[in-house]
């Protein structure tokens, strides 16, 4: 009998795009020497025969000061060691093999999200994470250390899962393509019905514009309304949707951005004890967990816009609010009598005791009560032209 033929599988090749060969910054080359550093420290206590240990600071609202001159919380001297002992070795090992692999990293011009960072560590054997929250608490250390030195988690090259807000407006974004290194060049003026995403690192981006103001926007919604109907143009400004609390890259975005074109930025969010104690508040001067990164991540240029609770008056929404709940009113107090943010502004504390008192909260879409473009036609014309009264 003939031999049947076999037919062979086709196979399918996956070439990886090449990118282009990293030019290390000066930035580049501090995270590279912290991470040597770091393990040579430790393996000169090795060859003395003592425990090696490495130092923390602590992350924590009760180890920050705020300045005004400076315009954000700053990290206290609090620290924390963890020295090598039978309790701390596996932590110990997480923290020096996730430093390795910033090192290969920074090198190679690659990058991980903590997601992955994550998932790496499953071939480390008894070394591995055995969830996600445990490499994350790894991560936060190893750039709470890097943050003495002026480093940040991306320049550490692990970036979070969640990209930047959305941007529109009258700004050329220059970045540069990861495959031959060359300029590219993105006009948000022209994306359509849609809108610029800020990516993960921001660092290496460059900018053009003559624009006016930033107008960061706590909802998807109303920056879409914007957006739609081009009040960038209009206003000569740059839109931003912060989606809820804004990222780090969108935060770093607004930093950058600001100080390199010394334009102004004004928050419009909704007038809640969230939209103002979290929302605006991280944009503005960072938050305590994050004091160690705060300088780089804040915009202390930032002002309030709104919505105000003087707002709710001046435009009537009182039958547009709801009441306060319970959560919104501890809120409220907390910051009052612990951020050292609104303690240090006698018109937010003015301005809080006043949405106490009225014990309601208003959102941005409660000025559609006057009309969908009411927002854009009426209210933010009529704030534009009192900037000296914005909030802090």
């Amino acid at each position: 009998m003939p031999k049947k033929k076999v037919a062979k599988r086709a196979t399918h090749k996956v070439t990886l795009t090449k990118r282009a060969q990293p030019q290390l910054n000066a930035l580049d080359k501090k995270t590279l020497e912290l991470i040597d550093s770091t393990a040579e420290r430790v393996q000169a206590s090795i060859l003395r025969r003592t425990l090696p240990e490495l130092k923390f600071p602590v992350r924590s609202l009760a180890n920050v000061k705020y300045d005004t001159k400076k315009g954000y919380f700053e990290l206290g001297r609090g620290r924390k060691a963890r020295a090598l002992s039978v309790n701390t070795v596996k932590n110990f090992a997480q923290t020096l093999r996730l430093m390795a692999i910033s090192k290969d990293m920074v090198a190679d011009g690659d990058f991980a999200t903590k997601r992955e960072a994550y998932y790496v560590s499953k071939n480390w054997g008894d070394c591995k994470f055995n969830e996600q929250t445990e490499s994350d608490t790894v991560m936060d250390d190893i750039e709470a250390l890097a943050a003495l030195e002026g480093l940040s988690r991306e320049q550490l090259r692990y970036y979070p899962e969640d990209h930047g807000g959305s941007l529109a407006g009258e700004l050329v974004v220059i970045d540069r393509d990861s495959e031959t290194g060359g300029e590219v060049r993105i006009d948000c003026t022209g994306m359509g019905s849609g809108a610029y995403q800020i990516p993960h690192s921001v660092e290496h981006l460059k900018f053009e514009t003559n624009a006016k103001f930033i107008l960061a926007i706590e909802t998807g919604g109303m920056f879409s309304r914007l957006n739609a109907h081009k009040f960038w143009k209009n206003a000569n400004c740059i839109l931003v949707s912060m989606q809820g609390v804004p990222s780090r890259a969108t935060r770093r975005f607004i930093r950058r951005l600001a100080d390199d074109k010394k334009i102004p930025v004004y928050c419009f969010v909704d007038c809640d004890p969230y939209g103002i104690g979290n929302i605006y508040r991280t944009l503005k001067v960072g938050s305590g967990n994050a004091a160690h990164i705060n300088r780089f991540f804040c915009v202390p240029q930032a002002q309030y816009l709104g919505v105000t609770p003087q707002d709710i008056i001046d435009f009537k929404l009182e039958d547009a609010t709801h009441k306060l709940q319970a959560v919104d009113i501890k809120r409220a107090k907390d910051a009052l009598k612990n951020d050292p943010f609104f303690k240090a502004h006698k018109p937010w504390i003015k301005a809080i005791n006043q949405m106490l008192k009225m014990g309601v909260r208003a959102e941005q879409q409660a000025l559609a009560k006057w009309g969908l473009n009411f927002v854009i036609e009426e209210y933010l014309p009529k704030k534009l032209r009192n900037r000296k009264g914005f909030l802090p």
